[in-house]
Formats: C-alpha cells, structure tokens, sequence
C-alpha cells in the first residue's frame, strides 16, 4: 500500500513539473513576447479621435465606405495618399455614392496624410 502511494506521489510530482504554465513561462521568454508592445499608429489614433466612426468602420460600411474597401481601392502612393488627405479635409461626393462626405477643415494636412496612411495599410 505505501508504494503505491509512493508510486503515485512520484507520478503527480512528474505530471506537475510539466505543466503548461512553466511551459508558457519558458515559451514567452524564448520568444520574447514580453518585450513586444503593440503600437497604433498616429494615424489610427487621430482617427478614433475624431468624428470619422460616425460615418466609417473598419470593416463595415455604415454611411460612408469601410476603411479596408478604401485601402483596397486606392494604392498606397503620394499620389493617392495626396488626394485621400485633401478629400477629408475638403469633403467631397460623388466617388462611393451620391451622398457627401463633410468637411474637416480643423485638420491640418500633415493630420489628414497620418490618417490615409493608416488606412491604406489595411488593405487584404
């Protein structure tokens, strides 16, 4: 009877050692996970900020075009990254449907090009 106890006291010694807590605990050291920290770029920060989720989803179309439908549309260039960021500050109709986008003339050009970035890099 004591070596069976002995024998299943070894056996919970054994399985405990190999748990999956020191196992994640020696994984994420190994990988570094710790010291990865997971930055939002200018772009989004400004973004959810502003007044754009009223009319803009990630992946959604709610009045005006999903970001990701416009990350798809449009090249990620100076041309296009130009043209996006003087449309929301301008407004402008006419490209996703007859019903236009407002003006934002509070933001600075440099503001509105952190934003387009930012979207463009969501393209699939």
């Amino acid at each position: 009877m004591k070596i069976k106890y002995l024998l299943l006291a070894i056996a919970m010694i054994g399985l405990t050692s190999f748990s999956n807590e020191s196992l994640d605990e020696n994984y994420l050291k190994s990988s570094n996970i710790h010291s990865l920290k997971f930055q939002v770029s200018d772009g989004e920060k400004l973004i959810a900020k502003s007044d754009c989720i009223g009319c803009h989803n990630k992946d959604k179309k709610v009045v005006g075009p999903s970001y990701i439908d416009i990350a798809n549309k449009y090249a990620a260039n100076d041309k296009n990254i130009n043209y996006l960021s003087g449309k929301i500050i301008k407004g402008g109709s006419g490209v996703w449907g007859s019903l236009p986008m407002g003006a934002h003339a509070s933001l600075t050009k440099d503001d509105a090009k952190s934003m387009v970035k930012y979207i463009l890099t969501l393209k699939k």
